[in-house]
Order: structure tokens, then C-alpha cells, then sequence
């Protein structure tokens, strides 16, 4: 037994109802009765926790990968600066401006380097994965 019920709805709605039953070629009672059977049903809240879980595994990967690539970053930066300061010999007073410049130099040459590699999209995490993966450690 199906009871009339007169319910308002904002005009948008009205038109996107409307629009539904013509597209779907179903009546507007159908339409209703099935959101608001779907609306009051108790699997609504599981369906919707099931997508917060969901949303919620997927932030997770998202930040272990990030995390890798961070201890990637920071352990080439690290190796990077330890062979540097091993290598590095002192300057006497009278070298130090011109290893001040050829500093300079080196430094822009290595930012537009820098620049040339991320502007690639070819990135130190790809190199790693694919040198591994070369030599047999994966």
C-alpha cells in the first residue's frame, strides 16, 4: 500500500528530478522512493564508512611512498655531503676568492641542472628503483 506524502523541494532539485525521470524514463515516485529508501537504510552508514576506510588506506600509501622518497632525498643529500666535506681540501686566505667564484658558478650551474631534471620528470627515486632493479637486489 503505497501512502500520498507532500514533501518541498528547492526548485534545483525539482529540475534535477524532473530531469532524472525523463532521462531515465522512470516516474518521479520511483525516483524519491528509492533515495529515500537508500537514504534510511542502515547499509548507508556502513557504505559510507566503507569509503572512508577506503580513502583512508589510500592517504596512507600515498604518505609511505612519500616517506621513502624522503629518506631517498635525504640519504643522497647526506652521501652527497660527506664525500663533499671529505674531498674538499683547506684554501689558503689568497684562493678562497676565486674558489668563492668558481663556487658561484658551480652553484648556478648545478640549480639550472636541477631545474633541466625536475622540468624531465626524471627523478633520483626512478634512478634508485631502476639501478636495483638492474642489479639484481630487488
Amino acid at each position: 500500500m503505497k501512502i500520498q506524502t507532500k514533501v518541498f523541494l528547492a526548485r534545483d532539485l525539482v529540475i534535477a528530478l524532473d530531469e532524472a525521470s525523463r532521462r531515465t524514463r522512470r516516474s518521479k515516485s520511483e525516483i524519491v522512493q528509492a533515495a529515500v529508501a537508500s537514504y534510511l537504510s542502515p547499509d548507508s552508514d556502513e557504505a559510507a564508512e566503507a569509503a572512508v576506510v577506503r580513502r583512508l588506506d589510500r592517504t596512507g600509501r600515498s604518505l609511505e611512498r612519500l616517506e621513502r622518497d624522503v629518506t631517498i632525498s635525504n640519504e643522497a643529500i647526506a652521501l652527497f655531503v660527506k664525500a663533499w666535506l671529505t674531498a674538499t681540501p683547506s684554501l689558503s686566505a689568497g684562493d678562497q676568492k676565486a674558489q668563492n667564484a668558481k663556487g658561484q658558478e658551480r652553484y648556478a650551474g648545478f640549480l639550472e641542472a636541477l631545474s633541466r631534471r625536475l622540468a624531465s620528470g626524471r627523478l633520483l627515486r626512478a634512478e634508485v628503483l631502476e639501478d636495483r632493479a638492474s642489479s639484481g637486489d630487488v
